[in-house]
């Protein structure tokens, strides 16, 4: 991805270093808690309830270390980060503004280590990437990018992108009032269909995803040879199916939360193809059983 050297969002607020105190929230953290976690999804569990029960846990003051920016091995990492952030902001301003005839409201991308509280509740590293309703920002531990790479074989920058982008999307939901009308279906379906609705709304945000790399690419030309590969493959890596055969050995359908492999990569591939944001409706209007 042709990254280096553009202009960067001054939405990034960097938390890194920032910690609980002592006595804080105890979920554990880092490479192996996340693995924990992703088992506990895939067995059944809803991510959203997940952070629901981190969040009734009492926030502790926190401690701030600041990072020193000549010993920071995540510096172009953040750099990164802060250049796909912009492509959104350019590309969502642009879209909501020209075709959904409303403003645009930028989220903020909040950068943490181990721990972080946000509106939504307190949560620790192994919950992984998270959009948070509730302030409109987005939550990303650099150490997930390690494990896409490293645990789920999905390295390259665009994969990581893809991430980001994803997030967003929960956010163009939101700011759609896509994210509570869901929330209100859920609140009154049983657990199968509840994982249904979030299914379709996790692959709507893959599409999402999709049709702002396709209007970045319009727009910005910041593709390059393999970029597509990589989306495509951490799509593919994440899906529901993959990761419960990962972590069990076994697939339940009836437990999976984000779709499989398969539905994540048609999806995104979709919005890719054809950056039709009027079109962010059809992973609710295709029966489920069918996708």
């Amino acid at each position: 991805m042709k990254w280096e050297g553009r202009e960067q969002s001054s939405n990034v607020e960097d938390r890194r270093g920032m910690s609980m105190a002592a006595g804080g929230l105890a979920v554990g953290g880092g490479l192996g808690t996340l693995v924990l976690l992703l088992i506990m999804m895939f067995l059944g569990a809803n991510p959203a309830q997940l952070m629901e029960q981190v969040g009734q846990q009492k926030p502790k003051p926190s401690v701030q270390a600041k990072i020193d920016p000549a010993q920071d091995r995540d510096a172009s990492l953040k750099e990164f980060v802060s250049v796909v952030m912009r492509d959104t902001e350019d590309v969502w301003g642009k879209l909501f503004r020209e075709q959904l005839n409303a403003r645009y409201q930028e989220p903020k991308l909040v950068l943490f280590t181990g721990e972080v509280r946000s509106a939504c509740g307190s949560a620790t590293a192994s919950v992984g990437p998270f959009y948070c309703p509730g302030d409109s920002n987005v939550y990303l531990d650099f150490e997930f990018f390690r494990v896409l790479k490293e645990k789920l074989g999905a390295p390259g920058d665009f994969a990581m992108a893809y991430v980001v982008a994803h997030e967003i999307g929960h956010h163009v939901q939101n700011q759609l009032g896509l994210s509570a009308k869901v929330q209100n279906m859920q609140s009154r379906a049983g657990k199968v269909e509840s994982n249904q609705l979030s299914v379709r709304t996790e692959l709507q945000a893959d599409y999402l995803a999709g049709v702002w790399a396709h209007h970045a690419q319009t727009t910005k030309k910041i593709l390059q040879v393999g970029d597509l590969e990589e989306a495509i493959n951490a799509a593919s890596k994440i899906g529901d199916d993959v990761l419960q055969k990962q972590a069990t050995g076994r697939v339940r359908p009836d437990g999976f939360t984000h779709g499989t492999a398969a539905q994540r990569q048609r999806w995104f591939a979709l919005g890719l193809k054809t950056g039709d944001v009027n079109g962010m409706m059809k992973p609710f209007e295709v029966e489920y059983d069918s996708l």
